[in-house]
């Protein structure tokens, strides 16, 4: 099947040329990065995560999202989701092996990955993410490909398949509980230190997950032979829908709970994050642009006529995945760093060799994406 990625449109090969000098660019930012080490970031001692973790974070919650369809249509046989299914499963393996390799330019010294493996602690929930994210990535793969395959052939699925699928099902919500973990179990950061954090990290994933999938599955029907459904697509908004109220709902009560309780050490996190601290306020008014989108798009998201207008419910779907991105991303990394448990602010940009090295790495997510999405849709349409 892969041969079918191999054939397109001029459209389709600039795309692949793009993608490609986008992971040039950000191969060569690296190995400057591997040469002078992380001091070429923005990150330092006092905010030792930055751009990468935050964006690590909001991509297992992408990977995580795919469960939104696998469920309906394994599960509960719901066939309106047959068709957008392996490509849930498609962004899956993009969004894993992305949140990988930000996991790995982190590091700095690569080799220092191999420490999980040969020195494994289960003690550890590095350890666990690292086990978690291997196998869902590896499920994925072999699910999507085999269901696929097997749709070319116009064969039933190998029946081994199955028990794999009902095995991603919990362990795609393992994946980003694990992640939450990471955050929540560290007790000297009080700005995470919430029971609260899994559930919110899982509603958000279940909103700006899906909201990619649609916008994929609408490009793919404009630029493809492939169209996923227009009763498909209204199935997934709706979850999305329901995913962001229960998001800002979460977030309303994180807020709340910190506010009224008025705890100093909860409290100084959030209000540097929503009015400055101390005169400085460098991420206020991205947390303010996230909380803005992600009411205006609960707005929109909640009115049928938007779900039905395909141009609308794409630009909404761009909204929620910048406001969860915002949020979820340097909204919730860098903030749980400021202040410091010293009570000390030091406040953190992102460098132009970081962003570009993050750049590269969706560029090469997006090219397995793209690689992967048009075998789908090719084999698909051929099925009719």
């Amino acid at each position: 099947m892969i041969e079918k990625a191999l054939s397109g449109s001029r459209r389709y090969w600039t795309w692949i040329t793009i993608l490609a000098l986008l992971v040039i660019v950000g191969f060569f930012c690296y190995l400057r990065q591997l040469s002078v080490g992380l001091g070429i970031t923005g990150m330092g001692r006092n905010v030792s995560w930055g751009l990468y973790i935050a964006n690590f974070t909001f991509l297992v919650g992408v990977a995580a999202s795919a469960v939104i369809v696998v469920l309906p249509y394994y599960l509960h046989d719901h066939k309106v989701f047959g068709r957008v299914t392996v490509l849930g499963e498609f962004l899956a393996v993009s969004a894993v092996v992305m949140t990988v390799l930000f996991i790995f330019v982190d590091l700095g010294q690569p080799e220092r990955v191999l420490n999980i493996i040969l020195y494994p602690s289960p003690g550890s929930l590095l350890f666990w993410d690292m086990i978690v994210l291997t196998v869902y990535l590896i499920l994925n793969i072999i699910i999507g490909w085999y269901t696929l395959d097997a749709e070319h052939r116009s064969i039933s699925a190998p029946a081994w398949i199955k028990p794999l699928i009902i095995i991603s099902i919990p362990w795609a919500i393992s994946i980003h509980t694990v992640t939450a973990f990471i955050y929540s179990g560290l007790g000297a950061r009080p700005f995470w230190l919430t029971a609260l954090l899994a559930p919110r990290f899982l509603a958000s994933a279940f909103a700006s997950g899906p909201s990619l999938l649609i916008i994929l599955c609408l490009f793919i029907k404009r630029f493809t032979r492939f169209d996923p459904g227009k009763e498909a697509i209204r199935k997934v908004a709706l979850i999305v829908t329901y995913a962001l109220c229960i998001n800002i709902f979460f977030f309303l009560v994180e807020i709340f709970t910190v506010f009224y309780s008025g705890l100093p050490e909860h409290l100084s996190h959030f209000r540097y994050l929503l009015f400055g601290l101390n005169g400085y306020a460098s991420l206020t008014p991205w947390i303010w642009f996230s909380i803005i989108l992600s009411w205006i798009s609960l707005i929109l998201m909640l009115n049928p006529a938007v779900q039905k207008n395909e141009t609308l419910l794409a630009i909404t779907c761009i909204a929620i995945i910048l406001s969860i991105w915002i949020e979820k991303g340097i909204g919730l990394v860098v903030a749980g760093f400021i202040p410091s448990p010293l009570g000390e602010i030091f406040e953190y940009s992102p460098t132009l060799p970081e962003i570009l090295i993050s750049t590269g790495i969706y560029g090469l997510g997006f090219l397995v994406l793209t690689i992967l999405l048009k075998v789908a849709a090719a084999v698909k349409a051929d099925a009719g």
